[in-house]
């Protein structure tokens, strides 16, 4: 009876290991290179960004999402910050052309911007290396509108 038992216990295992690793992306795969090794010759950063979110348009609030490719978005600042690998930086949010921006080293997958007034505006996210300047070509500017409503945001 213990063979028995064990030989069944063995196979389940077995299968349930190969249909695993069968679908299975590793953390690699999913996260990208682990904090502690250095990368050679990374391939330069890209800033995603979606359309924001017309519901919350409605009531003066701009929310889009976002996503970041080989850089991790971390609050490290500096000249020495430069040479750190896999490479850092955050993002510079500008509204609607003011001489004023702030940084955003969250990373929290979503810029959130609210009392907003009714009218045509424009988000400007810059993608930046720890000294504050600009990634070639990853800045993205949404101009949208944002409709007449009452109330509040709270």
């Amino acid at each position: 009876m213990r063979l028995f038992s064990t030989t069944i216990a063995s196979a389940l295992l077995l299968g349930l290991a190969a249909s695993e690793g069968a679908s299975a992306q590793t953390a690699r795969d999913y996260r990208g290179p682990s904090p502690y090794e250095q990368i050679e010759n990374e391939p330069a950063p890209r800033l995603i960004v979606d359309a924001p979110l017309a519901e919350t348009l409605k009531i003066g609030v701009f929310q889009a999402q976002y996503r970041v490719e080989n850089m991790r978005i971390l609050p490290v600042f500096g000249p020495g910050a430069l040479s750190v690998s896999p490479r850092v930086g955050h993002l510079h949010i500008i509204v609607d052309d003011l001489p004023w921006w702030w940084a955003d080293a969250s990373d929290n997958n979503t810029v959130d911007v609210a009392g907003l007034p009714p009218g045509k505006h424009k988000v400007t996210i810059q993608l930046v290396n720890p000294n504050h300047e600009p990634v070639p070509g990853q800045v993205r500017v949404l101009e949208f509108t944002v409709p007449h409503y009452s109330g509040s945001h709270h």
